[in-house]
This record gives C-alpha cells, structure tokens and sequence, in this order.
C-alpha cells in the first residue's frame, strides 16, 4: 500500500496513550522496553527535552529550557507542541522546576545504560539452543497474514475468511460491516484505512485490539501495550523464549499470529519470532515497513512503481492502471468497472453506477479522488492539473445527485375526522419542533420517534377531557385513535407507510 498519510485518520498510539490515567501510565514507565518505544515515537524536540533532563535530579526551569530554542514563532511553537505532548503523557513534572517523572527516568537510564536485571526486551535463546529463521521466510508470512486481511476488506475473490478475532476487531473498528449471511462489506473508514501506509494500519488495529482487550477479553491493558512495544524492540529474524511472558501476553502471542506480527513454528511452541511489522512498530519510518515487506507481493521493481504512482485516467473516463497487485486491483474495483487485465495493466472505467456502488458502501467522492491522486503515474504530475477536472466535477456531482434526498425515519399520523383535531394536534407537535413533514390537504404529518411519544400523550390527554366531558372519545377524534401513529423510514421493511418527502 502507499506510504501516503491522510492527516485525519485518527490511529495514532499518542491519542491512546494521552487518554489513559496517570496510575497506568506510571505502569507503564516501569518497563525499560516501554519507555523506549514511546521515546522513538516522541517529535525531535521533544526526545532533546528528554534527554536533558534524563539525568538531572535536581531540574531545569522552563525558562532556562526555551533558551535552548531559537527565537522564532515556528521553533517555540514546536517546543509548545512538544512540551505540551510530553505533559499529557505525564513524562514531566512540574514544580518549581521541570523534572522527569520518576518512574520514566529510573527505567530509561537503565535502558541506555543497561542496569537492572529486568528481562524487558525479551530473553532471546542461547546460541546453542537458537534456530534462526531466515528473514525471507517471516516476510513472506507477515506479508500472506497482512495481506489477506486487506484482500477480505476489498473483497477479493478466493480470499481467505480472517479468524474470529481478526473479523471482531475490523467489525468493532467500524473498517468493515456485517450485512448478514456470513458476509462483510467495507465501510468508508475502512477505505480511508487503505490509503494508510502499513505502519499507520497496524497500529490502527491494535488500538482497537487494546479497546477489545480491556473490556471483553479481560487482559491488562497494560501488560498488553508493554508487549507490543516489547515486540518494536525486538530483533528481526533472533528467536525469543515465551518464558518470563505473562498469562495475557502468551494469549495475546496466539491472537498476534493472525496478523503476522509473530511466528511460531508450530501451535504452542515455546518460541516465537517477531516480523518486520512488529519489529518496526515503534522505529517511527513507516516507509521501512512499505519498502521491506511487499505489501502488494510483486518484485522489487514492481512493488518501486507502485509507491511511485500506477494510474493514469483520461478524461473520457478511462483509467490504467500498471499494477500486478491483485490487491491494488480489487480496490479500483471498489469505484470502476474493469474492463480488461494484461500481465501488468489493467483498464477500467469510471461509471455512474460504479461510483454509486462505491457510495453506497460509504465510500465518499473525496476519497476516490484522493486514492486517484496518491496513486497518479509519474507521467500524470507532468500536467498542470493532476487528475482531468471533468473527472473530477463528475466523481463530485455523481455523489450530489445521490445526497438529493435526505430520508428520516418518522412515525405517521393520519385519518383526522375533523380539520380542528388535525390543525391542533400538528400546531402543539409543531411547538414541541418534532414535525419532519406535513401535508394539509391529506391531514397528515409526521413526527421524530423521540416526540412520538409526546405527541402521543398529548392526544391520550385530550381523549381523556373529551370523555369526561361527555363529548365522546375516539368518535369525534381521530379515526382509529392514536394506534394510527405509523413508524415510518425508507428501505424499512419492518415499517409501514411511506416516507415522508
């Protein structure tokens, strides 16, 4: 996949972290692994700030720090942006002077210096107990694993159905959509989860997996994040022992397996090897994950072409694609109509009724033109304008067309016997700003479902004083009382009536 960001995807580990309580945090700080991990994903400032006061028990004043920094707007307001992550993460403490908080600085220093007898970047076995695996071998499994997960999302035939617990956390996280049947449809979250780059989409799945992990599979949150930062740093093709591994973590070793973030040789062996996806969770280069594991399982030159750009698409609509990647493949097939594959290109065609299918699914008409963009061939940067304005106003208006109609779901209230009961009935509901839709000549209206039941109310009540004044009740009313009140809602089977427009 291309190792194009979009900005808005919210996956980043900060955003966890920050949100978790300072108890956890200081936790966390206890292992020397961890505090390197966070360390590497920290801005340069930031990893500076650290480091000047790693070492310094006595402390520094902000002041004396901003001296440090050059007396312009851009770099004091990347040290008030660093500053301020590294209080969120309750790394700093201030007093009267700035210090480390405790827990971070005595596991760091041992980190760096190599004191302690923690066994917190893993036991690797002995030489003469180790079997090396060849690095080959564990990309190619990190990159089947990885890959069929995304082949499934983009709905590529023959694909392999991921396990339960990989299906529960794409669910949970909303990147795909149970449709019944044993069936699952991507999502709009879930496209913008492919543009990610691999290191960005790997830790927007163990975000969701802590989330899991916390509340339904009841694992310490805690021994989970120090594993898998444990896991970034770790090295690449050593075998590790499960030994010194805790309960939750030795369950969380199967479940990480289905990733391809872990090998085993065989099911409840007592060693395991970390993969490039898990080796460079915290390097902070998401590019070392999409240059070294072929995400798209094609050769070098290939997989170089691909990162570069691979589409071009005309303005009659046409689009060629130079791709061998049945991955890429399957996700132009998401928003075009293939049309023919030769053994490195595919065409396609941008229809209205590929692209409706496209929105549909979720998929919006911004994230079409942004896929289209971040892969457009080099050939296509050439001109002024990167993608054909024809194809993109249509892209755009094709999904204007569809945002026409706005349908609510409302209840139905009809069969008046007088024009009065109607007109006072729609004015209170009116007052109360529930009515969604009205229509004098037929006596009817429609209601929110959270002011049915006011409305509902309203004429029981007016029923009741109409009885008790010997006026008569459902006679001179409504013609069958307030059962006539329909739930309505388009494409709702279950419902009666019709919408309201």
């Amino acid at each position: 996949m291309p190792t194009r960001i979009v900005s808005h995807f919210k996956t980043n580990i900060y955003d966890y972290l920050e949100a978790l309580p300072k108890t956890t945090l200081e936790k966390l700080y206890e292992e020397p692994a961890t505090c390197l991990a966070i360390f590497r994903l920290l801005p340069s400032i930031a990893r500076q700030l650290v480091m000047s006061l790693l070492f310094d028990k006595e402390g520094i004043s902000k002041n004396d720090l901003i001296k440090w920094i050059k007396n312009d707007k851009e770099s004091l307001d990347k040290f008030d942006e660093a500053f301020d992550k590294l209080t969120k993460l309750q790394m700093i403490e201030q007093n009267e002077k700035l210090t480390l908080n405790e827990s971070f600085r005595y596991s760091f220093q041992d980190c760096l210096t190599g004191c302690g007898s923690r066994q917190s970047f893993g036991i690797p076995l002995e030489k003469h107990k180790s079997k090396p695996l060849d690095i080959s071998l564990l990309d190619q499994y990190a990159i089947e694993k990885w890959e069929n997960i995304l082949h499934f999302m983009v709905g590529t035939e023959k694909s392999n159905v991921p396990s339960a617990s990989v299906l529960e956390v794409v669910t949970k996280a909303n990147l795909m959509r149970d449709i019944g049947g044993g069936k699952y449809e991507i999502t709009n979250k879930g496209f913008q989860f492919l543009l990610q780059d691999v290191n960005t989409q790997v830790w927007a799945i163990l975000i969701q997996y802590l989330d899991i992990a916390g509340v339904m599979l009841n694992m310490n949150v805690v021994e989970v994040l120090n594993f898998f930062f444990m896991l970034g740093s770790l090295e690449l093709g050593q075998d590790y022992s499960v030994e010194g591994l805790t309960p939750t973590q030795r369950q969380l070793l199967d479940d990480l397996e289905n990733y391809g973030l872990a090998y085993r040789r065989k099911k409840g062996s007592t060693r395991y090897y970390p993969t490039r996806l898990a080796t460079t969770l915290t390097s902070g280069n998401a590019a070392t994950v999409s240059s070294n594991v072929n995400i798209d399982n094609t050769d070098a030159g290939e997989d170089s072409a691909t990162e570069q750009g691979f589409i071009i698409i005309e303005t009659n609509y046409k689009l060629y694609a130079y791709t061998k990647s049945q991955l890429q493949i399957s996700v132009l097939n998401l928003f075009s109509e293939l049309q023919f594959r030769f053994s490195n290109m595919v065409t396609a065609t941008i229809t209205r009724d590929s692209v409706r299918n496209a929105l549909k699914k979720g998929i919006t008409a911004q994230q079409i033109i942004s896929y289209l963009t971040a892969h457009s061939h080099p050939q296509m940067k050439k001109r002024p304008s990167l993608l054909p304005s024809t194809v993109k106003d249509q892209i755009q208006l094709w999904e204007m067309e569809r945002n026409r109609l706005v349908v609510q779901e409302c209840y139905l209230y009809k069969d008046f016997k007088t024009w009065s009961d109607y007109e006072m009935i729609l004015k209170h509901a009116t007052k109360l700003g529930v009515v969604v839709w009205s229509n004098e000549s037929k006596k009817m209206f429609g209601v929110t479902e959270a002011g049915h039941e006011h409305v509902r109310a309203f004429i029981k009540k007016k029923m009741a004083q109409r009885k008790s004044n010997g006026t008569g009740g459902n006679d001179n009313f409504m013609g069958n009382g307030v059962n006539r009140s329909t739930p309505i809602g388009y494409g709702d089977s279950s419902n009666s009536g019709t919408p309201a427009r």
